[in-house]
């Protein structure tokens, strides 16, 4: 292996705050927080998932690219309905394009980031056995 990925940090205007949905969004833990500029979740596996703070930070701007998203997350699901209620619950909102609703859900995280909620597929090789694509 070339490279192994250990960490996505996402740019915001309030690290804990952003730390605090994508807990409770996922059941990661939090890992660090050395002060207010900075916080993070650490899973089983080592993966960490930072967010740091920016002054001026402006959100995403999806579907547009006035302001690029410049990344986003994925996140399996096993009901986008429940997941999305539950996600709104906690404070994302969900933008009206949905380019592919029966496939996935397209979620505004507290910041304004966009992140995708998607139903498990079964893997590649498994689809053409069964005739699926």
């Amino acid at each position: 292996m070339l490279m192994k990925l250990t960490a996505i940090t996402l740019d915001c205007a309030d690290p804990m705050a952003l730390a605090a949905f994508y807990h409770h969004a996922t059941g990661i833990p939090l890992a660090d927080r050395s002060d207010d500029e900075f916080a993070g979740l650490r899973d089983a596996d080592g993966m960490f998932l930072g967010f740091q703070r920016v002054d001026g930070y402006r959100p995403p701007s999806w579907p547009d690219q006035e302001v690029p998203q410049q990344l986003h997350l994925d996140f399996d699901v096993d009901d986008l309905e429940e997941a999305t209620a539950r996600l709104v619950a906690l404070g994302a909102t969900v933008p009206d394009v949905q380019p592919r609703p029966d496939l996935w859900r397209v979620v505004l995280d507290p910041a304004g980031h966009p992140f995708c909620l998607t139903i498990p597929r079964p893997p590649r090789d498994a689809r053409a056995e069964s005739g699926r694509s």
